[in-house]
C-alpha cells in the first residue's frame, strides 16, 4: 500500500523556519517524481515544489522561489521541504504526493496523497 506521511508543520512568526518531511512506504520513491502542495482555507490545492526522479533536477511555483527548496533522500525514503523566510499567505496545509513529471507542478497529475501537515505563519 502506497502511503505519505507528512511531518514538520507548526506555528511559525513570519521570516521564520520550517522544514517539512515527507515519508513514503510502500513503493520505491526513486521511480517517481514527488510534488509538495498547499491548500489554504477556501482555495484550491496549488503545487509549490517538485523533485524530479531522472535527475533530481527541482521546480518551484514563483512565489516561493529563493525561499523554498526541496530535496529528496531515496534512502530514507524521504523527501523535504526546507522553508524559509516564511510569510503570512504561506499558511496552508501542505500535504506530499508522486507524479511522472515535474513541470506544471498540477494536483489532478499526481496521486496517492498524504493526510497533510499545517503550516500557520502569524505574529
Amino acid at each position: 500500500q502506497v502511503t505519505f506521511v507528512e511531518s514538520g508543520g507548526g506555528l511559525v512568526q513570519p521570516g521564520g523556519s520550517l522544514t517539512l518531511s515527507c515519508a513514503a512506504s510502500g513503493f520505491t520513491l526513486g521511480y517517481y517524481a514527488i510534488g509538495w502542495f498547499r491548500q489554504a482555507p477556501g482555495k484550491e490545492r496549488e503545487g509549490v515544489a517538485c523533485v524530479k526522479n531522472s535527475d533530481g533536477s527541482t521546480n518551484y511555483e514563483d512565489s516561493v522561489k529563493g525561499r523554498f527548496t526541496i530535496a529528496r533522500d531515496n534512502d530514507k525514503p524521504t523527501v523535504y521541504l526546507q522553508m524559509n523566510s516564511l510569510k503570512p499567505e504561506d499558511t496552508a496545509v501542505y500535504y506530499c504526493a508522486r507524479g511522472i513529471y515535474c513541470s506544471p507542478i498540477y494536483a489532478p497529475d499526481f496521486g496517492s496523497w498524504g493526510q497533510g501537515t499545517q503550516v500557520t505563519v502569524s505574529s
